[in-house]
């Protein structure tokens, strides 16, 4: 878990607060974590580039190796 100091306006704190009791949750931090799931849902998956994208498919067309042991294969051990 990372901790951190913010600076929040008031009406952001009435927010927290709101959020909190609707909830019934124990402090602002998992208020925050609440706003930020609802944020994240929203927001959905980002989009990705339609260069990626096809770099990506002509990867999965190409020629593959199993490899039992990663490291012993690529002489890392």
């Amino acid at each position: 878990m990372v901790q951190a100091l913010v600076n929040i306006s008031d009406d952001a704190n009435r927010v927290l607060n709101i959020v909190k009791a609707r909830e019934g949750l124990k402090d602002k931090s998992e208020a925050i974590d609440v706003v930020i799931a609802h944020y994240a849902m929203c927001i959905g998956a980002p989009e990705f580039k339609p260069e990626f994208i096809e770099r990506i498919r002509k990867a999965e067309k190409g020629k593959f190796v199993n490899v039992k042991d990663f490291a012993e294969h690529f002489g890392l051990k």
